[in-house]
């Protein structure tokens, strides 16, 4: 027995200098994130930023360096205002800090009053007009975009604020984009991807860069979150539609855009009429998102065909490429000349780098979420994603999640900013390292909590 003493003591002291380390780094875990916070804050446009920032501030961008953002200009494209408004809120929703919601109800205020009279908003803003005591939007007339996640990341994000701030002009907002994402839907279920209609490509049944998806996904939470029926109706239609647009066997996938009968269709001269890889796995799992959530197992009907399409399409080295040539099946590519290649070696060096042509897609994790749902049940499947995870498993979390968490802190500079390439600061790396740091609170602190 007196062998242990000292053994039991020594674990002790152990465990009391790991909880120690552990305490000392969720310490500057949050110095870290308000320090980025009050300087990421401090470049806003009335409570929105552009993409990309010179480190002088003088120079602003939008998506890349080829769209120059003015001053008065924000940018709603991902991950732009929205995206860091979602990261903001979060923040506070870990620490509790008002700080973050304060940003955050500024970037909240940034949209509604760069939200267009029809309900949406295109891929950049003026906010010229938002001032401090400003109390009722001055909205204005205009074609509002789906490319991108543009108008549904910007109502996603309004909705978050929402559950957490309870103001007319938010409530207005939200109520406003949510009947733009009803009006804007075709009868058939399908949405462009822009509204009103414009005309050419723009007016197809759009699916490219998620623009359905992320339509269905935004009413499911807009019916999750309000309970009324129409959203849940919006997100069914939608999905009626992904299964009356799938192409006809032997591939049976789904083209990036569809023309008005319902053919696929091309859409810009890089962009070929084509059955598409990566737009067949996120079809998938928007398939089976509206079947958990609905129980509705129609939509698990397509998927079988679609999974088997992919098998017999793919690549080498497990990938598959992105379009699929209709008819032969061939793997085909684009450029700006508007011809249909079919190596890559074929298309200008400039498109061969600036556009995805070959890749996994998450077809794999697609096939696995379909399998999982269709062994539990979506009821099932839906009652076990919702339970909270285990103490011990934020703990294995946290542990694991460390060493970024360092690196993350490390890379802050005594100004508060994450610096790319020495050169520029990107809305981009500020929602990233964020993200590190809220999913170390949030791991770590119950954790700390429960001890």
């Amino acid at each position: 027995m007196r062998r242990t003493l000292p053994v039991a003591a020594a674990l002790a002291a152990l465990l009391a200098s790991v909880a120690a380390a552990d305490d000392t780094l969720l310490k500057h875990t949050r110095e870290a994130m308000a320090k980025a916070t009050d300087y990421f804050t401090s470049i806003s446009t009335n409570g929105g930023w552009v993409g990309m920032y010179s480190l002088d501030l003088k120079q602003r961008w939008g998506e890349g360096l080829y769209e120059k953002a003015k001053a008065t200009q924000i940018w709603v494209q991902p991950p732009g205002t929205p995206t860091v408004g979602k990261t903001l809120l979060r923040a506070f929703r870990a620490t509790g800090e008002e700080r973050y919601l304060a940003a955050a109800r500024n970037t909240g205020r940034a949209l509604v009053w760069g939200q267009r009279t029809e309900g949406g908003w295109d891929h950049r803003v003026d906010v010229s007009h938002l001032t401090p005591d400003a109390r009722v939007p001055e909205r204005k007339k205009g074609h509002c975009s789906f490319d991108d996640n543009i108008s549904q990341g910007a109502v996603d994000f309004l909705m978050d604020l929402d559950e957490t701030l309870d103001e007319p002009w938010l409530d207005n907002g939200v109520a406003l984009g949510l009947r733009f994402l009803l009006r804007s839907q075709f009868p058939n279920g399908a949405w462009p991807q822009w509204y009103p209609l414009r005309g050419g490509y723009h007016d197809y049944y759009t699916f490219n860069d998620n623009a359905i998806n992320d339509c269905i996904r935004v009413l499911l939470d807009a019916h999750r979150r309000y309970g009324k029926k129409e959203y849940l109706a919006g997100a069914k239609r939608g999905g009626d539609f992904i299964i009356v647009s799938q192409v006809k066997p032997p591939q049976t996938g789904w083209a990036q855009q569809y023309s008005n009968d319902l053919k696929p269709a091309k859409a810009r001269s890089f962009e070929p009429t084509a059955v598409c890889s990566t737009t067949t796995a996120r079809n998938i799992r928007t398939l089976v998102d509206l079947t958990v959530y609905t129980g509705e197992t129609k939509y698990l009907g397509p998927i079988p065909a679609a999974l088997d399409w992919l098998d017999r399409s793919k690549l080498k080295a497990g990938l598959w490429a992105r379009l699929y040539e209709v008819g032969t099946n061939k793997p085909i590519y684009g450029d700006r000349d508007g011809k249909v290649h079919y190596t890559l070696q074929e298309i200008s060096e400039e498109r061969r780098t600036g556009y995805s042509w070959q890749s996994e897609y998450g077809v794999a994790s697609a096939r696995a979420y379909y399998e999982r749902v269709r062994k539990t049940g979506p009821a099932v499947y839906a009652k076990s994603r919702a339970k909270a995870p285990a103490p011990t498993g934020l703990a294995k979390r946290a542990k694991n999640l460390e060493p970024r968490v360092k690196n993350v802190i490390a890379a802050l500079d005594a100004e508060g900013r994450w610096v790319d390439d020495g050169k520029r600061v990107r809305c981009q790396t500020f929602v990233a390292n964020m993200s590190v740091l809220c999913d170390y609170v949030e791991a770590a602190a119950p954790r700390r909590a429960a001890e």
